[in-house]
């Protein structure tokens, strides 16, 4: 799982057919402090997060395809699966 944030919405104006209805994100991985690392990347959403939302993202096949479709074997790398309220460390 890794730490991310929305930085914008995907448009697609032709999808694999269960997809369809279906909301791709584009998403930002950050670092605990918020800070950009590594490079953006396509997510599908299954929360309904929003440009600026710091989110949960799965990057594994199953485990996105599940989460996001309910159906195993879909052709997703990546989901939303979770917004982020607030982060506690002991940092």
């Amino acid at each position: 799982m890794l730490l991310a944030r929305v930085i914008g919405n995907v448009v697609a104006t032709q999808k694999e057919v269960g997809l369809v209805g279906g909301r791709i994100l584009m998403v930002q991985p950050v670092t605990l402090d918020g800070l950009a690392q590594g490079s953006a990347f396509m997510a599908l959403d299954s929360v309904d997060a929003g440009t600026g939302d710091l989110v949960v993202v799965v990057q594994e096949g199953w485990s996105a395809s599940t989460a996001s479709t309910g159906v195993e074997g879909r052709a997703i790398d990546a989901a939303v699966i979770g917004v982020v309220d607030e982060i506690e460390s002991d940092k």
